[in-house]
């Protein structure tokens, strides 16, 4: 089966497409990604997903309407480049709210509306089910990464937050570490860059010991299983603290990149990784990377740039593969939810069956 995956995540960079194909032979799964792209958002639409949650109900369901055309727009732009068909699109959504707590985790980027433009096939919502089982909804990624990328002890993102997946004692378990790109991001975009290049800036800075030490303290890292953090967390935990530190920027980002590489190469070593498999914006951030390996004896595999920006992606379009051949996709294992589950509402298409 070909189906078109699509990411778009806390970063705010764009909308990542993956066209890919799926097969499985006794048990197994093989994959080849056939098409990338990364379509980069307009100001105007990075600042609209930035602030919808700050909207009101109306304005709110005009842009989850007005997103999924756009997104329904850009993957016939995509699809009319590409010489191999999509049987189905799988579209993760961008999250405006993430309270799992209070039982809801939400997306925007209408599924229906996608699948009207397109003519195809749309899974789309995927984390609703989980949450109504009690889990958290997130991480979704890990059981793509046990199927597809077995053959490493963890898989860890380093996209908007950093997160990781590996296998305990026969099941897989995942979670959110921190924020990664969402917090460097943050701080890069008030020296007028998108993000920091290579980690030059933060490689310029010195580390505030007095932050880093708050930061590090925040109580959710000491947490155990099933845990997930988003833009609320951030802004209530981690932006808070910066405005009150009057820390000169490239000395915050510094901090910041310094928090990052210790938080994740403190669950690299409590959980013994002898391999893991980095990939996501942040697998470019040398410095990070640097900082990282220096903190852990884990061999750091970073592959080719198409798996690195396109693995989430990739893996969307997995979920929807397992979801239309309605096998489970979802694992509570990883949530913390009751049970698993096979995750995603589905348009179905007359064109596609």
């Amino acid at each position: 089966m070909t189906v078109l995956g699509l990411m778009s995540g806390t970063s705010l960079d764009g909308l990542d497409l993956a066209l890919c194909e799926f097969e499985s032979k006794n048990g197994k799964y093989k994959y080849k990604i056939l098409k990338a792209e990364t379509v980069a958002y307009t100001k105007l639409c990075a600042s609209t997903l930035k602030n919808v949650h700050t909207f009101k109900a109306l304005q709110y369901a005009s842009v989850n309407a007005s997103y999924g055309k756009l997104v329904g727009e850009e993957i016939n732009r995509f699809l009319k480049k590409s010489t191999r068909k999509a049987k189905a699109i799988a579209s993760h959504g961008h999250t405006v709210f993430h309270k799992p707590d209070l039982g809801f985790s939400t997306q925007i980027g209408c599924g229906a509306t996608i699948a009207a433009i397109t003519k195809l096939t749309t899974v789309c919502d995927f984390r609703s089910l989980d949450v109504a089982n009690g889990g958290q909804g997130a991480p979704l990624v890990p059981i793509g990464d046990k199927l597809l990328f077995g053959e490493y002890d963890a898989c860890l993102n380093i996209g908007g937050i950093a997160n990781i997946s590996f296998d305990k004692k026969g099941k897989r378990i995942a979670y959110d570490i921190c924020e990664a790109n969402m917090f460097l991001n943050f701080l890069a975009e008030r020296t007028g860059k998108a993000f920091d290049k290579d980690g030059k800036t933060a490689r310029s800075g010195k580390v505030n010991t007095k932050l880093l030490k708050e930061l590090n303290a925040l109580e959710y890292y000491s947490k155990t299983g099933a845990k997930s953090i988003g833009r609320e967390w951030f802004a209530e935990n981690i932006l808070k603290r910066i405005e009150k530190s009057r820390v000169e920027l490239n000395n915050l980002l510094a901090t910041a990149t310094e928090h990052v590489a210790q938080m994740i190469a403190n669950d690299l070593n409590k959980n013994k990784i002898k391999k893991v498999l980095v990939t996501g914006g942040g697998a470019f951030n040398k410095y990070l990377i640097e900082l990282v390996s220096e903190k852990t004896n884990c061999e750091i595999i970073i592959p080719n740039a198409q798996t690195v920006n396109f693995k989430e992606a990739l893996i969307f379009a997995f979920l929807g593969y397992l979801r239309l051949n309605e096998k489970i996709n979802t694992l509570s294992s990883v949530t913390g939810a009751k049970s698993d589950s096979v995750g995603g509402a589905v348009y179905l298409s007359v064109n596609s069956r």
